[in-house]
């Protein structure tokens, strides 16, 4: 029996939790401010969710627009925080001036971590090399998985990366699991699909009032039934 492709939907809160779980996502990322990419949300908000879901929930570790690091410092204080709150999977991902990865943030965020799973979001969709970016993170303890577009202007223009990317799975740097998002739509996946990517990643697509409405689960269960048709 194939296993099941994952569908990840972004949370902003417990309403969009439960209807996320109702459509059929495997799980939830979550975020505030939008408006911002998506940042951290509080404990609070991450236990609300975590009270009225069952499903895994990956959490930001992100606090300002943009791909640099900022504040180190409050970074660690937020992840130590959500551990502590009972938080075990994680989004994150930041680029030294270079457009490298900023491995001394990753690095002492990773160890308030303490292995747990964690996702090396878009970031990896602005880094000056994609190639030494990965190789250069394949190592690091419980990343598992690459949250990218193949491009910094979305799916539409990153497929051909996308496919090649996942034609070099097993190789050193592509062992992660690729998370399609970023501008993904219904008939990428097709393609995306035919490519061996069985992961994929929505955020306004499950909001089709937009990002001031709740996640609508009819719109989730239609990405179900695409993503296992």
């Amino acid at each position: 029996m194939s296993k099941r492709a994952v569908l990840e939907v972004i949370a902003l809160g417990a309403e969009d939790a439960v209807a996320a779980q109702v459509g059929g996502a495997d799980r939830l990322e979550l975020v505030t401010d939008m408006a911002a990419d998506g940042l951290t949300p509080s404990r609070e908000t991450f236990g609300r969710i975590r009270a009225a879901v069952g499903i895994p929930l990956r959490v930001m570790i992100r606090l300002a627009d943009g791909f640099a690091a900022g504040d180190v410092d409050a970074l660690v204080e937020a992840a130590r925080g959500l551990r502590a709150e009972g938080a075990d999977e994680f989004v994150l991902g930041f680029l030294d001036p270079a457009g490298g990865p900023d491995m001394a943030a990753v690095d002492r965020i990773t160890a308030e971590l303490d292995g747990c799973r964690w996702t090396f979001h878009r970031a990896i969709d602005r880094a000056a090399d994609r190639d030494a970016l990965r190789k250069r993170l394949a190592d690091e303890p419980g990343l598992d998985t690459y949250l990218t577009a193949g491009s910094p202007a979305g799916v539409d223009t990153g497929l051909d990366v996308l496919a090649a990317e996942a034609a070099r799975a097993g190789e050193p740097g592509y062992r992660q699991q690729i998370l399609v998002g970023g501008g993904l739509r219904l008939d990428h996946l097709p393609r995306l699909k035919a490519a061996g990517l069985d992961a994929f990643h929505i955020g306004g697509a499950a909001r089709p009032q937009g990002w001031n409405a709740p996640v609508s689960a009819d719109a989730v269960r239609e990405w179900r039934a695409a993503v296992d048709a």
